[in-house]
């Protein structure tokens, strides 16, 4: 993972059994015989990956509370419980273990554990923490979001909405990269994790704010996904390309803390506030569904993404690659689960304020009533057939 090493601004552990060497990591960071909240995925617990954290943090002399218990998309209640647990334990550490829903929960738990309050009232960076987070280390066990690189995590609030959070407080001090951990997720959530990290390469690649700093690893993890994720979705168990998109997946992370998301995420995050969806699926739907009429805001930069994926480099180009890719895999252009959303209520959750930086990211300029019109694609599965 020579790329990761190059671009990461945070400390990066890496390769095959890494999780293994976790409680040297933690003396590190905050000395022998720690207390640390392990806050992990509860789909963890049954192939043991959750075990093997608590094994290599007890043998290396270290006292684990774990919070075990997140499913779906991280709420901001299970943040407020797992922190004020390691609060009453004394802890001073936090591993966060799981995809970007354990990674972001435990961002916010870490700043939580030294910052006593309210978890809503740090939405939209609306209040800054007073104190550093007490030391994070970041465990993904999926290759999609690219958390482990980013200072963001996204919430949910008790009525489902979806908030960011971010702040300088909710960086890691370690990223732990074992592919190894990735080896027992099924094909469809490599799929839909790899399409994730898809997205975000690609938006960071041609936002507004989209710089000659952000593209390159943008275009790398761009490569690495065209060149690795059917071989990840079809071969489980093949290491090589489960190492590669772990890199993309971070490589993509680290260009999105640049530059931020654009318009897939806009549509992603509000599908997800209404109907229960993966998120990963979420925006690579949105994608298939606007890809084209994305593409006419920056078409250079579009041509560079089609390239990358192995296209001609020609913006129209993108659309068909990306579709490709995305029905290759295995993924829907519509799922069953959007059918009790409708174009109204997609378009009204697109404008609210928690989506309103990544609407304005968007190269293209978006007009209140393109909203609707894009809104209309995404639920009539627009790209189903393009592919």
């Amino acid at each position: 993972m020579e790329l990761i090493h190059t671009y990461a601004e945070i400390a990066v552990e890496a390769g095959p059994g890494r999780l293994a060497g976790l409680a040297v990591d933690v003396d590190r960071l905050a000395g022998k015989g720690a207390t640390v909240l392990l806050l992990a995925d509860a789909g963890l617990k049954a192939p043991g990956i959750v075990l093997q954290a608590e094994k290599a943090l007890l043998e290396g002399g270290h006292r684990v509370v774990a919070y075990d218990r997140i499913a779906g998309e991280p709420k901001e209640g299970e943040v407020a419980e797992a922190a004020s647990m390691g609060v009453g334990e004394g802890a001073s550490l936090v591993v966060a273990l799981g995809g970007g829903s354990a990674l972001d929960a435990g961002k916010m738990a870490a700043a939580m554990l030294t910052n006593p309050g309210e978890v809503a009232d740090h939405r939209l960076a609306a209040a800054p923490f007073a104190r550093p987070a007490a030391p994070l280390v970041a465990v993904p066990t999926t290759a999609g979001t690219g958390s482990e690189f980013t200072s963001i995590a996204v919430l949910s609030g008790p009525d489902g909405t979806k908030y960011w959070y971010w702040a300088g407080e909710l960086k890691a001090s370690l990223a732990l990269l074992d592919p190894e951990l990735t080896l027992v997720l099924p094909p469809t959530f490599t799929a839909m994790t790899g399409i994730d990290a898809l997205v975000h390469a690609v938006e960071a690649a041609t936002c507004r704010r989209a710089s000659e700093k952000s593209v390159a690893p943008s275009l790398a993890a761009i490569r690495l996904v065209a060149a690795n994720l059917p071989t990840a979705v079809a071969e489980p168990g093949n290491i090589a390309a489960r190492t590669a998109m772990m890199e993309a997946a971070g490589l993509a992370g680290i260009a999105i803390e640049m530059v931020g998301t654009a318009l897939a995420h806009n549509i992603g995050h509000a599908l997800g506030s209404l109907a229960p969806i993966p998120h990963g699926l979420a925006v690579g739907i949105a994608m298939a569904a606007t890809a084209d009429w994305v593409v006419e805001g920056n078409p250079q930069a579009f041509a560079l993404v089609a390239e990358a994926m192995g296209a001609e480099r020609d913006a129209a180009a993108f659309a068909p690659a990306y579709r490709d890719l995305f029905a290759r895999v295995g993924l829907p252009a519509r799922p069953r689960t959007l059918d009790a959303v409708s174009v109204e209520a997609l378009a009204e959750r697109m404008a609210a304020p928690e989506n309103a930086a990544m609407r304005k990211s968007t190269k293209r300029f978006t007009t209140d009533e393109d909203l609707s019109v894009l809104a209309a694609m995404v639920l009539a599965g627009k790209g189903r057939d393009a592919a």
